[in-house]
């Protein structure tokens, strides 16, 4: 606890920077995957191919793309864009094929219904695929963000890694507070992140919440 007291800045420095590098490519890969699966679920030819290699991009090792981007991107080993780079790919990766089922779960009756009042492609798409699909993709959208909590500590290999500093500062010291400090933080901040989600998927879908009639009898 003495530890803790003693370094209470640098604690929320390593947090902060967590958070910034495990959201903002959850944001990133959420704006180019829903554009990705709307072209597939448009010309379904693309789908399979699209799933094939988001499952061959997330099956990559996370050590291995940290390292290799600074070299293909021109960028420092130590800057941070790397890893925000790297998690917006298994992100994109994670997300491609939740966006085009939920997209694929708008019942066909639905989507003639509203070319028959005549919504235009862009309406029928804000306005009646998306909202639909919503439980689909925040599912995945769940999973994609906890997994870049777990995995920005990852980044520490290379010097950025927010909380996964306290890891290999408690490993290289044989001093284990940092580390419990590094591994109870990044689990409450995966939780905070996934109840954040399930707050906002419920505001979106409100009619989710109406308990119909029958049931309520």
């Amino acid at each position: 606890m003495t530890w803790v007291g003693d370094n209470l800045g640098l604690i929320w420095d390593q947090l902060s920077e967590h958070i910034y590098l495990a959201i903002l490519p959850v944001v990133f890969g959420l704006l180019i995957a829903l554009p990705l699966g709307y072209v597939a679920t448009r010309f379904s030819w693309l789908a399979n191919p699209l799933i094939a290699l988001g499952g061959v991009l997330y099956s990559l090792p996370s050590i291995a793309l940290f390292i290799v981007l600074p070299a293909v991107l021109g960028t420092q080993v130590l800057d941070p864009v790397n890893i925000v780079v790297a998690l917006t790919i298994y992100t994109v990766a994670l997300l491609i094929r939740n966006v085009i089922d939920g997209l694929r779960s708008v019942p066909p009756d639905v989507r003639q219904a509203a070319i028959a009042v005549g919504f235009g492609p862009a309406r029928r798409l804000l306005t009646i695929d998306l909202p639909i699909a919503v439980p689909v993709i925040f599912a995945g959208l769940r999973v994609a963000t906890v997994a870049n909590i777990s995995m920005v500590s990852v980044g520490a290999v290379i010097g950025i890694g927010g909380l996964g500093e306290l890891f290999t500062q408690g490993f290289q010291k044989d001093f284990l507070t940092p580390v419990v400090v590094g591994v109870v933080l990044s689990l409450l901040l995966a939780l905070l992140a996934d109840l954040l989600l399930v707050g906002l998927q419920r505001v979106l879908t409100p009619w989710a919440r109406v308990v119909s009639p029958v049931k309520a009898a």
